[in-house]
């Protein structure tokens, strides 16, 4: 729950009750650090980890997000601690606030607004009164009228913050010398209109707040990172952007997650691990008597001495155990699911039973199509923040990692753990056959739509400063796949389609390991499960295919919609085939690209295309 750490900004003040309050999993997404809130009669930025303040517990343990994220990080210049390195954001006390438990959040931006219609004096917080909790502003005609936030502050994408540069931008920027006594007023004109935004002072000085749009006319950016404290500046050589508080281009949050799946090569570090006491002195020769120790020898059963012994040097010079990429481990885990048998249920809820999934058999009729069908009653997803930026939206790669060393911002200075949430839930998990995939990616029809979906991206791509790799047809083909059947699951599971995420599995056919498969789940943080609403759809999947076959056969739209061509297209659509929001769109917090790369036409068939669907007649 955020609260109000330092009365403008950073100048000792009087302490104040919390003002506003965010979910915890929100403090990982939404409201992470760096990120801009409005409250009632003020605005914030959420203070970075330096200004979390825990009374204790929190912790989150996901060994293997650790490993993999680890390295990522120390290659960035950030350190990430071996034992407790993700906690869930510390729950507030609204009974009992006080300061050592909470997130700190500092005044941002400095400059305000007068309320009066008649004045819309422009001033720095430091030039107002704080009455009644908000700020006043003393008029000309003396009487006193309350202050809003700018709405305007400036970025780049680095994540950096600063306020408008309203004395420079109004004098310096026109060729002006800054008057004496600068009053400024901002004019928002009869509309409100952003066209009409004018800055004025008394001395005749005047602009439009527009031409901030134009990046080059701006300063370059002074490296502040507010949510970081007095320390937080660094050098950069990008140009400051003009920036609204609550566009949603303002923060991107860089998210990385992964189920918590058996791991059998690590049974043997782990039993190590909770033996260290002892066995941090085994060597070849007292190794034997150690065993001899009932906890020891449970522990050590099945493994051979030479296994131990390189497992205890490994520990002792910590070396890092090596991973498979997160998805690809989750992969082989879903697809290694055994048989589902009768009176098969999930054992008690505890650390070494957050995954229970079992196969069901894949009916004749979706045989020419589909895999493999796995019902995973119980799961648990550790979502952990590393970074963010703002201006431009970071993507993952197909394994659901960044490239930390592009363009991220940190969320602390001093730390070294980073915010997570747990989601615990159940799933449904669909793998397609891969033949069938890789046929139908070699057809002529599909490989002309690739181009132009690969055109539409590239010119997409030519626009951003931080460039991305197309993610491929088999990536098009699984993601709109995976939103016609969330749309047709929500109709019949109990959960509301906003309930619903997805977790896409793609790997090209030529990787070591390739994929194709959706995993379609639910849960929510700070509870223990679900209801089984939606795994046991799984076992009805033609029907909810078949019903997505109708859904994706024929949009409100079309035939505009079906007819889309991303490739020169003058609406500037270019990152979607025959998709909008009357078919394939779902609300963002259960899409993993932003709705973006999806186009109906590579799963059933559509108006005026043919030979490109997947699904080619109804299931």
């Amino acid at each position: 729950m955020p609260r109000k750490g330092w009365r403008g900004g950073f100048r000792a003040a009087q302490r104040v009750e919390p003002q506003g309050r965010v979910r915890q999993s929100q403090a990982v997404t939404t409201y992470g650090p760096g990120a801009m809130i409005d409250l009632v009669d003020d605005a914030v930025v959420v203070g970075g980890l330096d200004f979390w303040r825990f009374e204790g517990g929190g912790g989150i343990s996901e060994p293997r997000l650790r490993d993999i994220l680890a390295p990522q990080l120390d290659k960035s210049g950030r350190k990430l601690r071996r034992e407790n390195a993700f906690f869930l954001a510390p729950a507030g006390n609204e009974r009992e606030p006080s300061r050592n438990c909470g997130i700190e959040v500092l005044e941002f931006p400095r400059w305000f607004v007068c309320g009066n219609p008649d004045c819309r004096a422009l001033v720095k917080n430091s030039g107002l009164v704080w009455k009644g909790g908000k700020y006043v502003h003393s008029c000309v005609s003396r009487k006193t009228s309350a202050c809003v936030p700018v709405r305007f502050v400036m970025a780049c994408r680095r994540g950096h913050l600063e306020d408008f540069p309203w004395l420079r931008f109004v004098h310096d920027m026109q060729g002006r010398p800054l008057c004496a006594a600068p009053d400024l007023r901002l004019q928002e004109g009869k509309t409100g209109d952003f066209a009409e935004v004018r800055v004025a002072c008394a001395c005749g000085a005047e602009r439009a707040v527009s031409n901030a749009m134009v990046p080059q006319v701006n300063p370059r950016c002074g490296g502040e990172r507010p949510w970081l404290g007095r320390e937080g500046r660094e050098e950069c050589v990008e140009d400051l952007r003009l920036l609204v508080r609550t566009a949603s281009n303002s923060y991107f949050a860089q998210v990385v997650s992964a189920l918590s799946i058996p791991e059998p090569g690590m049974s043997l570090r782990d039993a190590v691990t909770d033996n260290w006491g002892a066995l941090q002195v085994a060597d070849a020769t007292n190794l034997p008597a150690f065993r001899q120790i009932p906890k020891i020898r449970t522990a050590l059963a099945g493994h051979a001495d030479d296994e131990v012994l390189r497992t205890v040097d490994d520990i002792k010079n910590k070396r890092e155990p090596v991973r498979e990429a997160l998805r690809t481990a989750e992969f082989k885990q879903l697809v290694a699911a055994p048989r589902e048998k009768t009176g098969d249920l999930p054992p008690p809820r505890g650390a070494a039973h957050d995954f229970f999934a079992r196969h069901v058999p894949v009916g004749d009729e979706l045989k020419p199509w589909i895999a493999r069908v796995v019902l995973v009653h119980r799961l648990r997803e550790v979502r952990v923040q590393i970074g963010f930026t703002r201006i431009e939206a970071p993507a993952p790669d197909l394994q659901g990692e960044y490239d930390l060393g592009v363009t991220t911002a940190p969320l602390g200075l001093q730390t070294d753990w980073l915010p997570a949430a747990e989601v615990r839930g159940e799933g449904i998990f669909v793998q397609l056959d891969e033949m069938a995939v890789r046929e139908w990616e070699t057809r002529s029809e599909v490989q002309g739509r690739g181009k132009q979906l690969l055109a539409g991206f590239d010119a997409w791509n030519a626009t951003r400063t931080t460039k991305l790799k197309f993610p491929g047809m088999r990536f098009y083909l699984l993601h709109s796949l995976s939103h016609l059947l969330m749309s047709a699951l929500s109709l019949e599971c109990g959960y509301s389609a906003s309930a619903l995420s997805e977790r896409i599995y793609c790997a090209p056919a030529d990787d070591d390991t390739p994929m194709a498969a959706i995993l379609i789940s639910t849960g929510s943080p700070g509870t223990e499960g679900t209801l089984g609403g939606l795994v046991e759809q799984g076992r009805h999947l033609r029907e909810h295919l078949r019903r997505a076959f109708e859904m994706g056969g024929l949009c409100s739209n079309d035939p505009v919609c079906a007819g889309h061509n991303p490739q020169k297209d003058l609406a500037e659509r270019f990152l979607e085939g025959a998709a909008c929001h009357g078919c394939l769109f779902v609300a963002e917090c259960s899409c993993e690209r932003f709705n973006r790369f999806l186009d109906r036409a590579l799963v059933v068939p559509t108006i005026g295309r043919s030979g490109v669907a997947f699904l080619d007649k109804m299931p």
